[in-house]
């Protein structure tokens, strides 16, 4: 496969989610019946992914747990019958998929993230998925990715069009079409104001990268924010390499804020295949 490995930078402290953050991850918040993590490394595994790299900080161990064997659940399971309990629980994590733990010792910035685990990516190219980026596709949104990596062999990062006023919350990217879902990048630019924005296209949180990011983000100063931005060194590969930008075709639920959390939770919900039928006539009859 072409991209074995995936890196999720999960050490950040969900401020915005407190206090239902103040002990447990945000990325184990439930989407539905299944936390924020597992989607992605779902969307990882259903592109051919099979090494997940989880940059971690203090405070989040239940994800290492998640991923982990639960031998007492599952002896529980077994011996009360609760077969497709059982099944659930073991596909949490297939026995062909290795799950890495690296610790980010300081809260430096996305950039700052991804190169805590460049020693395990090798000197081969990479997945980036951040886990508050909810991506719904058919296919799944990195497998696209990993189809147009086939293709082109450079770094690829996912973009939709956002409102001008929303500029500021996301790396915003222009350059030249090369057909109706990939861009030849010229500029990217973090965080821009809406009358400084190169164009309306914001980056997402998938990305797919070539080693040569590592040299970029080591050898950059601090950006917006003092951090140490994942967008800067991208900007700085730019100069020596091709980048692209990828027009997915799916829905992106902004998990790191409130209401795109519970967006994607009734959204879900209504498509899930035995929940959806009585949530969407329980919405039918709300006093609204």
């Amino acid at each position: 496969m072409l991209i074995q490995k995936a890196i999720f930078p999960v050490a950040g402290l969900g401020t915005r989610f407190l206090p239902a953050t103040k002990a447990q991850p945000k990325e184990m918040l439930p989407v539905v019946d299944k936390p924020l993590i597992q989607y992605a490394v779902e969307e990882a595994y259903a592109a051919g992914v099979r090494e997940m790299i989880f940059v971690t900080g203090r405070h989040k161990r239940p994800i290492e747990d998640h991923f982990d064997m639960t031998f007492e659940l599952e002896v529980a399971l077994e011996q009360a019958g609760k077969e497709e309990l059982l099944g659930v629980v073991r596909s949490v994590k297939p026995d062909d998929m290795e799950c890495i733990y690296v610790r980010q010792a300081q809260a430096l910035g996305l950039g700052h993230a991804v190169l805590c685990a460049q020693r395990l990516t090798g000197n081969e190219p990479f997945a980036v998925l951040l886990a508050d980026d909810l991506m719904v596709g058919t296919p799944p949104v990195l497998a696209q990715m990993v189809e147009q990596f086939k293709e082109w062999r450079a770094s690829i990062i996912a973009v939709q069009e956002v409102p001008p006023e929303h500029t500021r919350r996301y790396g915003i990217v222009a350059g030249h079409a090369v057909n109706e879902r990939m861009m030849d990048v010229q500029r990217i630019v973090e965080k821009p104001a809406p009358e400084a924005a190169p164009s309306r296209l914001g980056v997402a949180g998938r990305y797919i990268l070539t080693p040569g990011v590592f040299h970029e983000i080591s050898n950059q100063p601090r950006g917006v924010g003092g951090e140490i931005q994942l967008t800067d060194g991208i900007a700085g590969l730019l100069r020596r390499e091709k980048v692209f930008a990828y027009r997915y075709e799916g829905r992106r639920y902004d998990c790191g804020s409130k209401e795109g959390f519970l967006q994607a939770n009734v959204e879900l919900t209504l498509e899930h295949p035995v929940l959806g039928a009585g949530f969407r006539d329980y919405l039918k009859d709300l006093p609204l």
